[in-house]
């Protein structure tokens, strides 16, 4: 009578639900969830029709290497090596939580090939080194046009980013509870990939930006105190600043600051991180001081930035150029 337990019976579509449904529990960002539900469901479907059944009808039981490698086979022909391997990562998980549901007996991925990606290399701002400076500069010198100009919010968004390499939902993720410490050694708590945290250092110079711009953001709603869970960036409505919006205020200032001809296809707020690293390892960062401040998983992708080693970790931060132009504009005025 031994042998194994009977497979549970689950047709696809509700297997996806309940892995994604497992990836929201884990806090994963809403942007990461969609991306793999979107995989999942394209391929899916894809392996339905080479099954010759509706999706809603294909049990997760027959899906094995052939018919999972037949479906990329499909959805390869159009898309680059990146968007193969986003969504064979997103498969691999799937099918590994499928079996440990009971749903598959082994993973069938090992059978679907996936292509090798060239390293990816840094894209900080193209030119001299010079553009995050001049970016800093002309913001505060009011030079983005806006309905509702508000300076002082723009010069925080744009020197975080700077000083810190914090990623877009990190940047968006950051409330007034997440700085702490006392003046002049203060640091922010950050919720990086997969709900790691760590702790960057901030200096005096981005300390006075901040206390300016919640002073700023206190007298234009006409508030008198701001809660430790209020979220650090918001919009002109006072509402948390969300994704697009911070995509658009950072490509507005890029235009606005004669300064989007250096910006690299590919990236926009995350120019800003790749610029923050790339000043830093040519400054003497080393690759073990980038992975803690960019909240890498392994040291190999901050050695892309390396130029020299040694620094501690707030050495490093502290060596970060932007710092050098928003002490200026705090102790000059700048207020646009």
């Amino acid at each position: 009578m031994g042998g194994h337990d009977p497979l549970v019976l689950m047709c696809l579509p509700e297997a996806i639900e309940e892995f994604l449904s497992c990836l929201r529990a884990r806090k994963l960002s809403p942007h990461t969830v969609s991306g793999y539900e979107s995989d999942l469901r394209i391929v899916g479907e894809i392996a339905a029709g080479l099954a010759g059944v509706a999706v809603d009808g294909l049990e997760v039981r027959h899906l094995n290497g052939r018919l999972i490698r037949g479906a990329f086979a499909v959805f390869s022909d159009p898309r680059s090596a990146a968007s193969i391997n986003r969504a064979w990562s997103a498969w691999n998980r799937l099918l590994t939580f499928c079996v440990s549901e009971g749903m598959l007996e082994g993973n069938p991925m090992a059978a679907v090939p996936r292509p090798k990606q060239p390293a990816k290399a840094p894209k900080p701002l193209l030119g001299d080194g010079t553009a995050s400076a001049e970016l800093l500069e002309r913001i505060a010198a009011g030079a983005r046009k806006a309905r509702d100009p508000w300076v002082e919010r723009d010069l925080v968004v744009l020197g975080l980013a700077l000083v810190t390499g914090m990623r877009s939902a990190e940047l968006l993720g950051v409330t007034l509870g997440s700085i702490g410490g006392s003046a002049g050694d203060r640091r922010i708590q950050v919720v990086g990939k997969g709900g790691k945290t760590r702790s960057l250092p901030i200096e005096p110079p981005i300390e006075f930006l901040i206390e300016r711009y919640l002073d700023s953001r206190l007298r234009r709603f006409g508030l008198t105190a701001l809660p430790r869970s209020a979220a650090l960036l918001v919009d002109t409505a006072n509402e948390p600043l969300r994704r697009g919006g911070l995509q658009y205020l950072v490509r507005q200032c890029y235009r606005y600051a004669g300064i989007h001809d250096r910006v690299q296809k590919g990236t926009l707020v995350h120019a800003l991180r790749h610029e923050f690293a790339t000043r830093l390892a040519e400054r003497g960062a080393s690759a073990h001081e980038l992975m803690e401040l960019l909240g890498h998983s392994s040291i190999v992708t901050g050695q892309a930035y390396v130029a020299s080693t040694a620094r501690e970790v707030r050495r490093a931060a502290q060596g970060n150029p932007a710092y050098g132009v928003l002490d200026r504009l705090g102790a000059g005025g700048g207020d646009g």
